[in-house]
């Protein structure tokens, strides 16, 4: 498995779309860069596509990720805002593999749940949690940002240690992993 890498973390979205990106450095998560990419103003939602595609282009080429994790759409009433959502996923997905980075996506409740321990927690809570493990010393305003981030860390606790382990509670995690804890 390879211990020096860089991941990019996708929120899609047609408003916003929050990203970020880790370094992950033998076990060490440290955090490169979270933002967002506000398509507000834009007037159309072609125009929105495009910009979502030429900006995760440029994410990609200026911090050269080894793989996008990026959430997945969730279900909602309103099936013409999930096709939109999809779309976004659909454009961050295809500029990444137009550079050939692996692509791997993750359910809302499954980043949560890897991020808390629990799969209903609110934004406030993963940024909470994601500013202890990754030390950071400030969030952003915008709450989709962290959420971009928390996709790729996500993605790290999934395809690293936490792989073919399932833990029954915060002790139980904490038990097996003391050097885990501050």
């Amino acid at each position: 498995m390879q211990t020096d890498k860089i991941i990019l973390g996708i929120d899609p979205g047609t408003s916003l779309m929050g990203y970020g990106l880790i370094h992950v450095k033998k076990q060490k998560l440290i955090m490169i860069q979270m933002g967002v990419i506000n398509l507000t103003k834009l007037s159309s939602h072609e125009l929105k596509l495009k910009k979502i595609f030429e900006r995760t282009l440029n994410l990609i080429d200026e911090y050269k990720p080894d793989e996008l994790a990026i959430e997945a759409p969730f279900f909602g009433k309103n099936v013409q805002s999930m096709l939109k959502l999809g779309r976004a996923q659909g454009v961050a997905m295809s500029a990444g593999l137009y550079r050939n980075i692996p692509i791997f996506e993750y359910a809302p409740k499954k980043i949560k749940m890897a991020i808390t321990g629990k799969g209903t927690s609110s934004k406030q809570q993963v940024a909470l949690m994601l500013k202890s493990i990754l030390n950071i010393t400030e969030m952003p305003k915008n709450l989709d940002a962290s959420d971009g981030l928390a996709a790729a860390v996500c993605h790290h606790f999934q395809r690293h240690d936490h792989k073919n382990k399932s833990y029954s509670s915060w002790k139980s995690f904490i038990q097996k992993n003391p050097k885990k804890i501050k």
